[in-house]
């Protein structure tokens, strides 16, 4: 819930905020100090990480009881008007609601997260919802790290549901499924052909499949397609061991089947809670095993920036490159005369 009642000053929008005022302004529900702390934490400035994580090492105590739900579709599928439909509803039943995206394309494309915020004009103008664009150009590790740490800040400010939605495609999905507790995979009716093109590695990480759009005359299309989703997930190894992923039908549009997802995903953290794993249940267990390898994940992607900023490396990058290049010397043996220029300092 949100912390003690926090009045910005009249000119909170342009004086630059102490960890304090982020603190008190998140943990009161503030809207505009929400959205400054997200922006902070998309920050590459030295001094802003250094700000940011000294706020998230403050909010991390208040945050971590949300629903956590990844959601994923193919184009066309309708993952606005079903985010909505699924936002409206929970606002509906006295839940506040974030919606954060992962889109390492959106500095290249534009994206679609800012047009799916226009869209989504009812959700967007609900007082317990909060919609947020990826930052708008970065890589999939930048993107990805901007919006864990943003769970951080929209679970401290009283949030309880987080939406977490893959605009990019490939490997996003895979990272999306890392900070979430349950991943959605919208699908579309005539199950068929798009059957065949489907990733197998999406299936395999899905815990609930929902295929949209199933009203009117697409409703035949879309029992025979859920028929053929759960024929398909039952020769596959579940993301799971505590969880058969499940298969339903909805139509955002027309509003119907909402309730069931969302019974579902309840029905998930009760089934992962109820479950033991090490001493811990799996729901715990999940999220702290999903820390731990972010941390690694961070430890990798610092090294990476670390090496290929390195004065050394760059001084002999080139020509051990075209030496690769022609055949003059093997990438093992250039990596590693790469390695010990680092390490030399």
């Amino acid at each position: 819930m949100p912390g003690p009642e926090f009045t910005p000053s009249p000119s909170s929008g342009r004086r630059a905020l102490s960890v304090d005022d982020y603190v008190a302004g998140v943990r009161a529900g503030d809207r505009a100090t929400v959205a400054r702390a997200i922006t902070l934490v998309e920050s590459r400035k030295a001094e802003h990480r250094a700000q940011a994580q000294d706020m998230l090492v403050r909010l991390l105590p208040h945050a971590g009881a949300a629903h956590r739900v990844g959601i994923t579709g193919v184009p066309g599928v309708g993952k606005s008007t079903f985010i909505e439909a699924l936002g409206t509803y929970l606002t509906g039943q006295g839940r506040k609601v974030a919606v954060l995206a992962v889109d390492p394309t959106s500095g290249r494309s534009g994206g679609s997260i800012l047009g799916d915020k226009t869209r989504m004009t009812a959700l967007g103008q609900d007082a317990n919802a909060f919609i947020r664009p990826s930052p708008s150009a970065g890589t999939l590790g930048g993107v990805a790290r901007a919006t864990r740490e943003s769970m951080v800040v929209v679970e401290a400010a009283g949030y309880d549901v987080v939406l977490v939605e893959t605009v990019g495609v490939g490997q996003s999905e895979v990272t999306v499924a890392e900070m979430v507790d349950l991943f959605l995979v919208l699908m579309l009716p005539g199950a068929g052909d798009e059957l065949q093109g489907i990733k197998k590695g999406i299936l395999e990480i899905a815990d609930l499949l929902v295929v949209n759009k199933a009203d009117g005359d697409n409703r035949p299309r879309a029992m025979k397609a859920m028929r053929e989703y759960k024929t398909a997930l039952h020769i596959l190894q579940p993301p799971d061991p505590n969880w058969t992923p499940r298969v339903l039908t909805c139509s955002a549009l027309a509003q119907e089947g909402i309730d069931d997802v969302w019974k579902t995903v309840e029905e998930h953290r009760q089934a992962l809670s109820q479950a033991t794993v090490g001493g811990m249940d799996a729901f715990h267990a999940k999220r702290g095993g999903q820390q731990v390898r972010w941390m690694w994940a961070m430890v990798r992607d610092r090294l990476m920036t670390a090496l290929e900023e390195s004065p050394s490396v760059k001084a002999r990058a080139s020509a051990l490159e075209a030496a690769v290049a022609t055949g003059e010397t093997t990438p093992a043996l250039a990596a590693e005369r790469l390695l010990e220029a680092f390490e030399a300092g």
